[in-house]
């Protein structure tokens, strides 16, 4: 009796009790989450779409173009908002942030909004209207394309800086179409980012899945050695070891002196500030994370599977690609993701050791956040790249299986 009691399954309660346990153990990991990536990632997108700053200094005419349908001239009721708003709004910072918003839509409006908000503080009753006093201060209040760009620039959300960062713009009829010619360069940036990403990502995959294996195979002492070369760049700052690339591979660097005194060159070579550089520095910094994920999958795969197909008569290389291969496919797709979404994100060594043509998207998701305050266009630009690794996880986590690469199958 008191046997079958021991051997009893575990209450509602017990179980219960035992979730509610676990859900607070991992609360915390939970809440530290949210903060430091759902809630700025959150924000991120948020800010790619956010246009309040003309609504909030302009409300009256913001209301004024909600019913225009952008034919010919607004009518006398806009003009005459407009210059309530600007009185109402003179001195305000916020005109100035409205004044900057416009001022992306239509190059000059900056200038026009000052212009105009001076010239009509003094002016209460104009005796031929605000149409005629405003085209008098400044003849663009005259034009169409001047106050489509306020209409489009006036609703509180906005595709304008999704359509900026994919080279696209929204023109005074309302259609999408292309950009200038000599405004088009974050479609050929997007791109020139994940290309030394997927090559950055396979040149470690190359050099890494070796390595691993030999950290597998060799004696533990000289896999001790391996893995303390492995792990130094994790020991020195990414500044530093960015640095370093640099002096190795200048021209008066290590490298080109060597070279030079062997006699295997003539003149130094290039070897720095351009695409073989970066590759080398990114290659040098990213390994590792290309390193642990296959090593810790080839530590679980037993030698016996290689030795029984060996036995069944599969010569090795068959062995290795029908046997050994599939097995480390979850600790490679995890090293890939890892080294490519680490790579694509690069600011500091492409500024360092890339060239001028070298600079990828997080360049300037950092130069319009901190130069320009140009949030906006950042965090499209960022929300872009979001996506782009998205669709990247997403195929990978179909080929190979979420669950394999996470390690929980």
């Amino acid at each position: 009796m008191g046997r079958a009691t021991a051997l009893a399954p575990p209450s509602l309660s017990s179980r219960a009790k035992a979730r509610m346990v676990s859900a607070l153990l991992i609360m915390p990991l939970v809440l530290f989450l949210t903060l430091v990536f759902v809630l700025p990632l959150g924000g991120m997108l948020v800010h790619a779409v956010e246009n309040g700053e003309v609504g909030e200094a302009l409300p009256g005419v913001a209301a004024e173009m909600r019913g225009w349908t952008g034919e010919g001239l607004p009518p006398e009721s806009a003009y005459a908002a407009l210059a309530r708003d600007l009185k109402a709004a003179y001195g305000d910072p916020r005109l100035g942030e409205a004044s900057r918003r416009l001022n992306y839509e239509r190059a000059g409006y900056r200038a026009l909004l000052a212009k105009t908000a001076r010239s009509i503080r003094a002016i209460d009753r104009p005796r031929a209207g605000w149409t005629a006093e405003l085209t008098a201060i400044d003849p663009r209040w005259s034009e169409t394309a001047t106050w489509a760009a306020l209409r489009r620039a006036s609703p509180s959300l906005t595709p304008y800086y999704l359509l900026t960062a994919l080279d696209l713009r929204m023109d005074d009829n309302g259609s999408i179409a292309r950009a200038p010619a000599e405004e088009r360069i974050y479609i050929d940036t997007l791109g020139r980012t994940l290309w030394i990403g997927f090559v950055t990502t396979l040149l470690c995959l190359v050099l890494g899945f070796p390595l691993a294996h030999a950290l597998v195979s060799l004696p533990r002492g000289f896999a001790s050695v391996l893995m303390v070369c492995v792990l130094l760049p994790f020991w020195t700052s990414l500044l530093v070891r960015t640095s370093a690339w640099i002096v190795v591979l200048q021209k008066e660097g290590v490298l080109n002196g060597l070279l030079t005194r062997l006699g295997i060159v003539d003149a130094p070579l290039e070897l720095v500030f351009n695409r073989f550089g970066l590759y080398v520095a990114m290659v040098h910094i990213l390994l590792p994370f290309m390193i642990l994920p296959i090593l810790s999958v080839m530590k679980g795969i037993s030698p016996s599977y290689m030795r029984a197909s060996a036995s069944l008569g599969a010569h090795p290389a068959v062995g290795f690609l029908k046997v050994y291969l599939p097995m480390t496919l979850p600790g490679v797709g995890a090293g890939c993701l890892m080294t490519f979404i680490i790579g694509v994100g690069y600011y500091i060594t492409p500024s360092l050791v890339g060239g001028a043509r070298d600079q990828m998207t997080s360049y300037f998701i950092a130069y319009y956040a901190n130069t320009t305050i140009n949030w906006g266009l950042s965090s499209a630009l960022g929300a872009i790249l979001l996506a782009c690794i998205m669709l990247l996880y997403a195929t990978v986590g179909r080929l190979i299986g979420v669950g394999r690469i996470a390690g929980i199958q």
